[in-house]
């Protein structure tokens, strides 16, 4: 049976994560701090629970794979306690890659496309190094999973630790807090409540939207490759560190993504309404799959409306 522990495992995606690997099988702990994460993500699910903050050194246990997800992730949350999200980046990753050399486990770390910041390269491959404001509001997050990817490629350089990282574009789909700011939730609650939506900017701004199925998906068939199999794909490539964008490229405003709300609940009333867009905010952003699909056979398979429909019917359940 395959040991697993999730960081962060209350969380949005720590919870789909929790309940795909319980189903398969697997012995699955989750350590969080329920900073962000919630109980109730886990209602029914058979996990060992510890709630810890990942800062502090993680307990002595055998675990053949890692998901490091701990880290609040929407703007709202990284910046209410910018300090604090910064040294979860940092500590939290070195505890998760000592306890990974100690038990030799495969690390799949949770990194994120705000490496790339505002792009100036679109759409965005692994090799862009990215166009990141280091003292702006973003800074807290942006640069701590950007020290969190170099501290993952100096343990597997230094100690030989099997480090995988993942550019997790947004993500969407159940088991969202309500409350966490993104602008998926943001529109889908607005709309519920026939609350006016609040575009930033202009609204044509672009993101793709991923479901959360499909990036468990790609978790799932990264940690199953062998460690020769990953040296060997992305030592062609030129890179030192397995690293792979996963995200839906389909691109879309955030005035189309409010439009397919609306087209979802005809009964909703909503108008929109703008307010200033917020400092470092990324214009555009899109992201290359080639290498996942090339070293993972995967593709996204949920197009927006499908994986909308799924979220708007949990977040039925939550008012």
């Amino acid at each position: 049976m395959t040991k697993v522990l999730i960081t962060g495992g209350a969380g949005f995606l720590g919870a789909n994560l929790a309940r795909r690997l319980v189903k398969e099988g697997c012995q699955v702990t989750v350590l969080d701090n329920l900073y962000t994460g919630r109980l109730s993500n886990l209602e029914g699910v058979p996990v060992t629970f510890i709630q810890q903050d990942v800062r502090e050194p993680i307990p002595e246990a055998d675990y053949d794979v890692i998901y490091n997800l701990a880290c609040p992730a929407s703007p709202p949350h990284y910046q209410r306690e910018s300090l604090f999200t910064l040294l979860t980046c940092i500590d939290g990753m070195r505890n998760v890659l000592e306890l990974a050399r100690r038990c030799k486990a495969i690390v799949i770390h949770a990194s994120t496309s705000e490496i790339y910041g505002d792009p100036e390269v679109h759409p965005q491959p692994e090799r862009y190094w990215g166009h990141v404001n280091t003292l702006g509001i973003r800074s807290c997050y942006d640069e701590g999973k950007r020290v969190a990817e170099t501290l993952s490629l100096e343990y597997a350089r230094a100690y030989g630790v099997d480090v995988r990282l993942v550019r997790i574009f947004n993500t969407y789909g159940p088991y969202m807090d309500p409350k966490d700011g993104r602008v998926v939730s943001n529109f889908i609650l607005q709309a519920l409540k026939n609350e006016a939506f609040t575009l930033f900017g202009t609204g044509e701004q672009t993101r793709s939207f991923q479901f959360v199925d499909d990036l468990i998906d790609a978790f799932v068939l990264y940690a199953q490759k062998t460690a020769a199999e990953c040296r060997a794909f992305f030592s062609e490539k030129g890179v030192t560190l397995p690293v792979l964008n996963v995200g839906n490229p389909g691109e879309f405003t955030m005035r189309e993504l409010a439009e397919t709300i609306l087209r979802l609940l005809p009964d909703c009333t909503s108008a929109m309404t703008y307010a200033p867009l917020p400092g470092d905010d990324p214009k555009r952003r899109r992201p290359d799959n080639t290498w996942a699909k090339d070293f993972l056979g995967w593709a996204p398979r949920v197009p927006l409306e499908e994986g909308l429909k799924a979220t708007i019917a949990y977040f039925r359940t939550t008012l």
